[in-house]
């Protein structure tokens, strides 16, 4: 079944036993977040909000909380999309089975956008008169957590040549006047933003459509990361089967399948405070200049249904979205960029800080030493495309004997078996990082380290902890992994370094510091949240016995201080 609306997709779930329906009065201010967070650790279920205080709506949550879930929401068309996203990167797959692709291509005709008359039922409403959820006690105000934000080139216009992106909007506090501006939080390199470039340059304000709603494949494709020149509103019509259905008013472009829309424009150099935000590195991004859109009007259907979800530390149901983007994309990234042969971003670190990575080594076999070659110029390609070039740590190896990216732990064992820190950290400094990582020197500021590793196994790490003496201000050892030590402590790094070099750590192949080690070394998962959340490369990894030779920084095994500092944004609590 295809869905039409999101009504008729909650309305399937609902007979299939997948919905949760909340009857009694409900505030939005964090009650509805607590519920949502609960249900999604423990139930799993989609939720219905039917009674909000402060509003007429309903609320729906958790619609994606399951892998299952979403792939029976696209049960359709998921493999159709698969065919279609090859297609796009392989078009010669398609001589191997035409009648197949034949097909495939049939579907496309979903992918052709279809102008219709705005909806009469369609009716111009206040923002206060949407849902004003707030999630986490410190953010700034109520924010939009499932938008689709529509924009287009104002040098090249035309519904083909949108981008439709899922970037935060806050609708209320701080200094936004209500019903006349909300703001507008997203990255520079996003499509948006060099939308809004091109606009400030021309000094013409950019007209914006914010959608809330519609078929669930609508709210998919705003966070889908999509082949080169692939339409997010043709993957839209094909995923749900349906033909993006859009109206034109007043120079805006509205989806006529949305529930809401909100129409506004961004100004030049038009900026306000927006944040505080429970992001979902586990941590609050702060308060920051952003631009302030400037609201013409905003529409809502009679019976709409306004999706909300909730992040924070992972996992959440945006760990669930990737999930579904794995199933539906493949090895999309890994055939767009030769020599990958397997890529993770690590959705415990927060997907950003954190990317694993295994990829070919065909210069090894001239080189009795097989040190890193191919592997590096991998690297750099990856550094360098869409999303994953916010990546703050990758570590890349060889396929010889290639352990599962997806298994983290098996695969930090692998690679610290293999890695030779004399020569395999290899540093970007004074760069771009995530615009909600706070690790770094600055917004978007930071470094980044790529850390490469092949050949044969060079040290046995140790299963158990041996003997280790720290100096005062340290304490709490504890192997979190396979010669992974974690260290506690309050104390000069400096120290510690000095203390440690003098000492035979051998089957010792990474040392992190941090604040509670009895913490980070209960779970694989808490050593990835906070070593790689709350460190930046080149500020915070030290050595033992380092030196720095033609600007390479070498050392005998490294220290990550992954403790938390003055400059790092508040850790999310309930």
């Amino acid at each position: 079944m295809s869905y039409k609306s999101l009504h008729q997709c909650i309305s399937d779930l609902f007979k299939n036993g997948e919905v949760r329906i909340i009857s009694e009065e409900v505030n939005p201010d964090l009650d509805m977040a607590s519920i949502h967070l609960n249900e999604f650790k423990e139930g799993k279920k989609t939720l219905l909000f039917e009674n909000i205080k402060g509003t007429k709506y309903k609320a729906s949550s958790n619609l994606f909380g399951t892998l299952d879930r979403g792939k029976f929401i696209f049960r359709n068309s998921i493999d159709v999309v698969k065919d279609l996203i090859d297609f796009k990167l392989n078009p010669l797959n398609a001589l191997k089975n035409p009648f197949k692709s034949f097909f495939t291509l049939l579907n496309g005709i979903y992918s052709i956008p279809k102008k219709v008359a705005l909806p009469k039922s369609f009716k111009e409403i206040r923002i206060e008169e949407l849902p004003q959820i707030k999630c986490w006690k410190e953010d700034g105000g109520a924010f939009i957590t499932l938008p689709q934000v529509y924009s287009e080139d104002i040098e090249n216009p035309g519904i083909l040549n949108s981008n439709l992106g899922m970037y935060r909007i806050q609708i209320s506090g701080n200094d936004y006047e209500l019903n006349k501006e909300v703001g507008m939080h997203y990255q520079i390199h996003r499509g948006i933003g060099v939308h809004q470039k091109k606009a400030i340059k021309k000094g013409e304000p950019l007209k914006v459509s914010i959608f809330v709603g519609g078929p669930p494949a609508h709210t998919f494709a705003a966070v889908m990361p999509l082949p080169e020149g692939m339409s997010e509103l043709s993957f839209a019509g094909v995923l749900a089967k349906r033909r993006f259905r859009y109206a034109k008013k007043d120079g805006y472009t509205i989806s006529a399948d949305a529930d809401f829309v909100i129409c506004g424009e961004l100004h030049p150099n038009d900026l306000k405070p927006e944040g505080p935000f429970g992001d979902h590195l586990g941590y609050y991004s702060l308060v920051h200049d952003f631009p302030v859109l400037k609201v013409h009007k905003v529409y809502a259907k009679e019976n709409g249904i306004w999706p909300f979800t909730v992040v924070g530390r992972p996992p959440q149901e945006d760990s669930q979205f990737g999930a579904l983007i794995h199933e539906i994309s493949g090895k999309a990234i890994e055939k767009e960029i030769p020599g990958v042969k397997s890529l993770n971003a690590v959705d415990e670190a927060g997907v950003h800080p954190l990317l694993l990575a295994v990829g070919s080594e065909r210069y090894t076999p001239f080189n009795p030493t097989k040190k890193p070659q191919e592997l590096l110029t991998i690297a750099n390609r990856i550094l360098g495309t869409g999303q994953v070039s916010l990546a703050k740590y990758l570590f890349i190896c060889d396929e010889e004997n290639g352990p599962n990216v997806n298994n983290e732990k098996e695969y930090f064992t692998h690679f610290l078996e293999r890695v030779d820190w004399d020569r395999d950290l290899h540093f970007q400094t004074k760069t771009t990082i995530d615009t909600l990582d706070y690790s770094g020197d600055g917004l978007n500021e930071g470094s980044k380290v790529v850390i490469a590793a092949a050949g044969d196994i060079k040290r046995k790490l140790l299963e158990s902890l041996m003997q280790i003496k720290l100096p005062k201000g340290f304490s709490n050892p504890n192997l979190v992994s396979s010669g992974n030590l974690v260290v506690e402590g309050k104390g000069e790094i400096k120290d510690l370094v000095f203390s440690l070099e003098q000492q035979d750590l051998n089957g010792i192949g990474l040392i992190t510091l941090v604040d509670d080690s009895q913490f980070v070394s209960e779970d694989f998962s808490n050593w990835l949240w906070v070593t790689f959340t709350r460190s930046s490369p080149a500020n915070d990894i030290y050595g033992l016995n380092s030196e720095i030779n033609n600007k390479h920084f070498s050392c005998t095994i490294p220290v990550i201080d992954a403790r938390i500092k003055e400059h790092h944004a508040p850790i999310l609590e309930r």
